[in-house]
């Protein structure tokens, strides 16, 4: 694991955002396809587009919480909808309520779509690519996620930074000789949907909402915002998120672009393998894209269920650490929130994919992307 003396905790936190979004369905290819690549030419724009909303977004949600010291998302959310009593006490006390308590259907919402499909996809993989019984990989998965979220934010944050170097490792020697070997239909796709592009208005819609629906977690990054030095960490925090995510981002939709018109695309469950079976090393890469979906998925539900654990633990017991000796009550949350996440996660990937992360997009458009807008105009960016 990398040491907190090795790895700046800027990048921690960054990871912790690029390992929340790098998930399974980002791993298997699934999510791509479903917001960006479908669109053709525009993907390039429009996964870009995406890595900025999200690194905006959560600079201004850790700059507050780090000037405020709000560190678990309900006394974040009771302070940040308030808009800095701009509208008189009466007015902040109602959009308090409201906001904060619709934020917590949108998390408890994202905390039932993300982490289930990081289990499906993670117990799935493991069986496939491995042979391994299904029950055993439950138990494995379940094991590793309860055992790393019960332990805080500061254990999470270490096995972020350890998995994100992993991943990104994995990832390129996945992607960057396929991208080369298949080089000439990358270029002859791009070209076909250059010639003909999709409608930029709805390649935009779906960049949108996939950058709102990665909003949703944003409650889980402001209990990091605690280890900053000061407010400028999170911008410094943000522009290193940004970077990785952007170019893992453009690396996997170009490579994908490769099978873009390929005829098993667009029902595929593993995108990716396509791209792996028609290019080099099969036999090697096949294992690897395997390891990489299970990293990527229980990153991502480590992630979110540290999170939610951490904000009821705090509702429970005021002097609560986070990053403190877990004590019962963060283990039986914890446990409960597994579990939670293994039920869901029987509906199936696909259906959670294209289904729940759309409708949770649309949930956060109006209840997180807005709100926070109008947050920096009326408040001056919190200079207020």
């Amino acid at each position: 694991m990398i040491k907190k003396d090795k790895m700046p905790v800027t990048i921690g936190v960054a990871f912790v955002w690029f390992t929340t979004q790098f998930g399974g369905g980002f791993a298997s290819g699934n999510q791509l396809r479903t917001y960006f690549i479908n669109f053709g030419i525009w993907a390039f724009f429009t996964c870009v587009l995406t890595q900025l909303i999200g690194a905006f977004y959560q600079w201004y949600a850790l700059k507050y919480a780090k000037k405020h010291e709000l560190y678990d998302y309900r006394s974040f959310n009771d302070s940040f909808y308030r808009f800095n009593d701009v509208f008189g006490k009466e007015v902040s006390d109602i959009l308090q309520f409201i906001f904060s308590n619709l934020y917590e259907l949108v998390y408890i919402a994202t905390i039932c779509v993300a982490p289930a499909a990081a289990f499906a996809t993670g117990v799935g993989t493991m069986k496939s690519a491995f042979g391994l019984n299904y029950w055993i990989g439950t138990v494995f998965t379940g094991l590793f996620i309860f055992t790393v979220a019960v332990y805080g934010t500061n254990v999470v944050r270490k096995v972020a930074s350890t998995l994100s170097v992993l991943i990104v490792a994995g990832l390129i020697i996945v992607y960057i000789p396929n991208i080369i070997v298949q080089w000439n239909d990358i270029i002859k796709n791009i070209s076909s949907d250059a010639a003909s592009p999709s409608p930029v208005g709805i390649s935009v819609l779906s960049g949108v909402v996939y950058a709102a629906f990665q909003l949703g977690a944003i409650g889980l990054l402001v209990q990091h915002a605690g280890a900053f030095k000061d407010e400028n960490d999170a911008k410094v925090s943000m522009k290193q998120g940004f970077a990785v995510n952007t170019v893992v981002c453009l690396m996997a939709v170009l490579g994908l672009m490769a099978i873009r018109n390929d005829p098993s695309f667009p029902n595929a469950d593993v995108p990716l393998l396509i791209l792996v079976n028609r290019g080099v090393a099969t036999a090697f890469l096949r294992p690897v894209i395997s390891i990489l979906i299970v990293l990527g998925s229980i990153s991502t539900a480590v992630n979110m269920i540290a999170g939610m654990s951490n904000r009821v633990c705090v509702s429970i017991d005021k002097n609560y650490k986070p990053d403190g000796k877990p004590g019962i009550k963060m283990i039986a949350v914890t446990f409960v929130f597994t579990i939670l996440a293994f039920a869901i996660a029987q509906f199936g990937l696909n259906k959670i994919v294209a289904v729940g992360y759309k409708y949770l997009g649309y949930l956060t458009i109006p209840v997180i992307m807005i709100p926070y807008v109008l947050h920096m105009i009326l408040t001056g960016f919190d200079k207020q």
